[in-house]
C-alpha cells in the first residue's frame, strides 16, 4: 500500500563509506543559467532498510534547492533540511514551482542570506517512519543522520558544520525535527517544528484511538488496514513498539478487547510513552536540547484536534522545567493554512528564524 493509498563534535564516517552505501541517480530540474536558482531532484538506494517487514522502498526520492549564483561562485552555503507532513504525497513539482519561488523571493528580500534547502521523502507504507530506527519500518535515523547528511555534502557546496545546518519539519515532520535535534545535535544545530504532533499524551488517551477489535482482527497482509486513521497509530506501533515476531502488523498490542471493555497492557504502554513521545524524551535528552543554537516551534490555537494544543503547551511547560531556552508560540489559525504562502509562516517565521541561527560564510549572508 502506498501513500497515495492513504491520500492521493562527531564528524560522519568518511564520505566514501556513506556514498558507498547507496546508489545515486537525479536530473536537474529548472535548470538555467548561474545566474538563477536551481532545483534539483535526485534518488538515493539505502541498505538502511534492508530486511524491513513491510516493503519499505530503500530508494528514497529528494530534491535540493540551490540558491541563485550557485553554479558561477566556489561559495559554501548553510543548509536547511525540510521534512514534510508525510501524509501528503511527496511532490518534486511542489519544489521546482511554489518552493522555489518562495525561497527566491525572500533570498531576494534578505530575509536570509542564501541557503541550500534539501527535502526527502521519509514516509513508509502505512504513512509516517517517525524518524526513529525499527526492525519493522527500516533504520530511518541511521538514513538520515548516516547516509543523506554526508551524501549532501558530499555532492553540494555545502558548510558541512552543525552550526549551518537546520531542520525543519511540518506536523509529523515536526516531531521529526524535533526528535532529530534531541538525539543529534552534532548534526543539527538549529530546529523549528511546524506544528509538531506526538510531543504528549494530550486529552484524550492513545489507547482510545484505534479499534483493537479490526486490528486484532487481521490475519494476512491482505487485510492490513486501509484507513487514514488507523495507519497512523498503525506507523506509530511499528515504530516505537515493534515485534518482529508478530506478523502480519508486526506489534506489540497496547490494549485488547475484552468482551465490551478494553484492557491495557501496562507495560507496553510505558514503552510506547516512554520511546514516543517527545515530552517523555525531554529528561533523557535535555542537555543535547541545551547545546542546539536555536529551538522554536508552533502551533494553531484552532487546530480541530484539540490534542495538539494541549500537548504542545504542555511541552514547552516542560522544556521550561528543564531550564532549556527555546521558543514556543501559539496563533490564531487554523492548522496548514497556507504555510508556503507569501505571508506564510515559511516567510514569516521559520527562514528568519534560521537566519538568526545558522552560521553563514561570510560576505553570503552572515
Amino acid at each position: 500500500m502506498s501513500m497515495q493509498s492513504i491520500r492521493g563534535s562527531l564528524r560522519y564516517f568518511s564520505v566514501a563509506v556513506a556514498v558507498a552505501a547507496f546508489a545515486v541517480t537525479g536530473s536537474l530540474i529548472a535548470k538555467a543559467s548561474g545566474a538563477e536558482s536551481q532545483v534539483v531532484r535526485r534518488e538515493i538506494h539505502s541498505d538502511k532498510f534492508a530486511g524491513n517487514k513491510i516493503g519499505t522502498n530503500p530508494v528514497r526520492k529528494l530534491v535540493v534547492y540551490l540558491p541563485a549564483g550557485y553554479d558561477g561562485s566556489p561559495a559554501r552555503y548553510p543548509v536547511i533540511y525540510f521534512l514534510p507532513n508525510p501524509l501528503d504525497e511527496f511532490r518534486e513539482e511542489f519544489y521546482e514551482g511554489t518552493a522555489r519561488k518562495l525561497l527566491d523571493r525572500a533570498i531576494g528580500a534578505s530575509e536570509i542570506g542564501k541557503v541550500i534547502l534539501v527535502s526527502v521523502d521519509m514516509a513508509t507504507p502505512f504513512g509516517c517512519s517517525w524518524y526513529v530506527n525499527s526492525p519493522v519500518t527500516g533504520n530511518w535515523e541511521d538514513f538520515m543522520t548516516q547516509d543523506l547528511v554526508p551524501y549532501v555534502d558530499a555532492n553540494f557546496r555545502t558548510l558541512p558544520s552543525r552550526d549551518s545546518r537546520g531542520i525543519a519539519g511540518d506536523f509529523m515532520g515536526g516531531y521529526g525535527a524535533i526528535r532529530f535535534g534531541m538525539t543529534h545535535p552534532e548534526v543539527f544545530g538549529s530546529v523549528y517544528a511546524l506544528h509538531p504532533v506526538g510531543t504528549g499524551s494530550g486529552l484524550l488517551t492513545m489507547y482510545s484511538r484505534p479499534d483493537w477489535g479490526k486490528l486484532a482482527a487481521i490475519k494476512s497482509a491482505d487485510e492490513l488496514p486501509k484507513e487514514v486513521w488507523q495507519n497512523i497509530f498503525l506507523s506509530i506501533f511499528q515504530a516505537h513498539i515493534p515485534d518482529v515476531g508478530k506478523p502480519p502488523l508486526y506489534i506489540d498490542f497496547q490494549a485488547r478487547k475484552d468482551g465490551d471493555k478494553l484492557a491495557i497492557d501496562s507495560a507496553v504502554t510505558a514503552r510506547l510513552r516512554d520511546n514516543f513521545f517527545i515530552e517523555s524524551l525531554v529528561p533523557k535528552y535535555a542537555d543535547n536540547l541545551k547545546s542546539l543554537r536555536g529551538i522554536k516551534f508552533d502551533w494553531p490555537r484552532s487546530d480541530p484536534n484539540q490534542d495538539h494544543v494541549y500537548s504542545n503547551q504542555a511541552l514547552t511547560h516542560k522544556l521550561n522545567e528543564f531550564g532549556i531556552v527555546h521558543e514556543a508560540e501559539e496563533y490564531n489559525g487554523l492548522w496548514g493554512a497556507g504555510n508556503w504562502d507569501e505571508g506564510g509562516r515559511i516567510s514569516t517565521e521559520v527562514l528568519p528564524f534560521f537566519q538568526r541561527h545558522l552560521v553563514f560564510e561570510k560576505g553570503n549572508g552572515s
